[in-house]
C-alpha cells in the first residue's frame, strides 16, 4: 500500500489523518513544519504528500515550491482556504490536487487513489517495497507481521505499531512526545505508558534495557531503533611456523672418565 507523508500542524487533524490512513493499511509518517517535511522527503521515498498550507514556520505554498525543487512526489493540498485564484495558482505551482477543510476521510481516500493512478500511469513505476528491514528484523505493515531472524514475533497491536514506527526511522532518536502523538494519537500522556510497552517489546526481541540490541533509550531525549553492532571478526589462528632447516640431532653423551 502507498506510503504517505502528512504535513499538518493541527494535532487533532493530524491524529485523525494518521488513524484513518493507518487503518487503511498505509505506511504513514507525519511532521508539523515545512522544514521537517523537506527533510523527510529528502531522506525517504513517499507515494503521496498531504500538505497543509497554514504551517508555523513557512507558508505551505512556499513549501510546495521547495518540494517541487527536490521531488516529483504527488502533493495533495489540504487547507481551510477556498479562494479560487489561490487554488489555481497552487495547481499551476505543482500541486496535484486540492481539498478544502473540512473533508471526509472517504473524500480524501478517493482523491488519493485518483492521484496515485495518474502518477503510476505516467511514471510506470512499481510501488516501493512494503517490508521494512533493520538488521535481523523484518516488518510487513500490510500483513501486520514482524519477524526476528526468521522467527515470527507475537506482538500486540500497540507493540507492532511502536516497532513499525521506530523501524521506519532507523538510527533516529524519536522524542517521547512524538511517540505519544504518532503511535498513541495523544498530544499528552504518561511516559510510563511508553516505558511499559518498550519493556514488553524488548523482552520479545530478546534484550533488556541494561543490555540493548535494537532498542536504545537516551535518557531525557527519546528512543531509537538501530541494527545491533556486530562483534569484530577475529582472524583465524595461524599454525606455528616450522623452521626451514631442521635442527641437528642432539650429541650423544660423552663417556665418563675412568676412576
Amino acid at each position: 500500500m502507498p506510503s504517505v507523508l502528512v504535513v499538518e500542524d493541527d494535532q487533532f487533524v493530524r491524529s485523525a489523518l494518521i488513524r484513518h490512513l493507518t487503518e487503511a493499511s498505509h505506511t504513514v509518517r507525519s511532521v508539523g513544519t515545512a522544514l521537517e517535511a523537506l527533510r523527510e522527503v529528502a531522506h525517504f521515498r513517499f507515494d503521496v504528500v498531504i500538505l497543509d498550507l497554514g504551517l508555523p514556520d513557512l507558508d505551505g505554498s512556499e513549501a510546495l515550491k521547495m518540494l517541487r525543487g527536490i521531488t516529483d512526489v504527488p502533493v495533495i493540498i489540504a487547507t481551510a482556504r477556498d479562494d479560487e485564484t489561490e487554488i489555481v495558482r497552487l495547481l499551476n505551482d505543482g500541486a496535484d490536487d486540492y481539498l478544502t477543510k473540512p473533508f471526509s476521510v472517504e473524500h480524501l481516500s478517493a482523491r488519493m487513489a485518483a492521484v496515485l493512478r495518474r502518477s503510476r500511469a505516467t511514471t510506470g513505476e512499481a510501488p516501493p517495497p512494503r517490508v521494512i528491514r533493520v538488521g535481523g528484523l523484518s516488518i510487513d505493515p500490510l500483513r501486520r507481521q514482524a519477524e526476528l531472524n526468521g522467527t515470527q514475533l507475537d506482538l500486540t497491536r500497540r507493540e507492532f505499531d511502536l516497532l513499525t514506527f521506530l523501524a521506519g526511522r532507523p538510527g533516529v532518536v524519536v522524542p517521547r512526545k512524538e511517540l505519544l502523538a504518532e503511535v498513541w494519537q495523544q498530544s499528552y500522556g504518561d511516559d510510563q505508558t511508553i516505558d511499559v510497552h518498550l519493556s514488553w517489546l524488548r523482552r520479545k526481541l530478546g534484550e533488556t534495557a541494561a543490555r540493548p540490541r535494537y532498542l536504545h533509550t537516551l535518557r531525557g531525549v527519546g528512543v531509537k531503533l538501530e541494527p545491533p553492532v556486530q562483534p569484530p571478526v577475529q582472524p583465524p589462528a595461524q599454525p606455528p611456523v616450522q623452521p626451514l632447516v631442521p635442527e641437528p640431532p642432539p650429541h650423544p653423551p660423552l663417556p665418563e672418565p675412568p676412576v
